[in-house]
């Protein structure tokens, strides 16, 4: 297999997709972040910091949309959705980010998801770490992808 961000020189490029047929994109990614009870507690509306849900989710829309200014080969992309869904989960104890980015264009938009759910993840930890520093960022995957030439990707469970 070979890796498309490196020519036949090894060298490292942006790859072209101007020959590539424009089709509904999306992605879905997701991550969490583990901390004790307590800080979830405080995540849920104690923080002294504020609503710590609301600015994750507003860092994490922003990260997608600036994907390309971060990533040095991706490309900047007209994204026509970003939504993120921060749930607290007892049994982590923690928080549950899932991004879904949507595009309609000629590459796919999983980097603006992973992108999207660890800047939300970051975020949270930034948010609450005088309660906690020993919090983890952890799991951030692609859960799925569709469009484009190589179709439908599922992660498995």
């Amino acid at each position: 297999m070979s890796l498309t961000h490196f020519d036949a020189a090894g060298q490292a490029h942006m790859v072209d997709v101007s020959g590539k047929e424009t089709t509904a994109r999306e992605a879905v990614a997701e991550g969490c972040v583990v901390m004790t009870p307590e800080t979830l507690a405080l995540a849920q509306g104690g923080a002294k910091k504020g609503d710590v849900m609301g600015v994750a989710r507003l860092a994490g829309i922003m990260g997608a949309k600036r994907t390309a200014d971060l990533i040095p080969l991706c490309h900047p992309l007209p994204i026509t959705k970003v939504a993120l869904d921060l749930t607290p989960d007892a049994s982590l104890p923690g928080i549950r980010v899932t991004a879904t980015v949507r595009t309609a264009g000629q590459t796919g938009v999983e980097m603006e998801a992973l992108t999207a759910v660890s800047v939300a993840c970051l975020t949270i930890y930034d948010m609450l770490k005088a309660a906690e520093k020993g919090m983890r960022i952890e799991h951030i995957r692609l859960l799925r992808k569709s469009g484009g030439k190589s179709g439908t990707y599922e992660a498995e469970a």
